[in-house]
């Protein structure tokens, strides 16, 4: 058995905005710097999501958008590897292929 940590490093400003985000894992190597960081976990006691999304004041809204909609489209992935409900993900990756076009992050 293996135990392994993912470590992040959030600077803020004067107004707790973040200016900086880095990740750290032993297993992915050197120290990454990101911009935005959407963190879900599940609270089995409070049969819960809790989230955790944070962002730098620098993240422009267009990589927003396109951070946005590949969380979804990649959350849809392990939905359907957790469940094999084909026709949930598919109905999801049609509308957001959709939401994709009138975002402007798909063509």
């Amino acid at each position: 058995m293996k135990t392994s940590e993912i470590k992040f490093k959030v600077t803020v400003d004067e107004n707790n905005l973040p200016v900086s985000i880095e990740w750290d894992a032993p297993d992915a190597g050197e120290t990454s710097k990101c911009k935005s960081v959407m963190i879900a976990l599940w609270d089995e006691k409070e049969n819960n999501t809790l989230r955790i999304d944070l962002w730098t004041k620098d993240m422009m809204v267009d990589e927003m958008k396109k951070f946005y909609h590949q969380n979804i489209m990649t959350l849809t992935d392990t939905y359907l590897r957790a469940t094999g409900d084909t026709k949930t993900a598919d109905s999801v990756k049609t509308i957001f292929n959709e939401i994709g076009k009138d975002i402007g992050v798909l063509k």
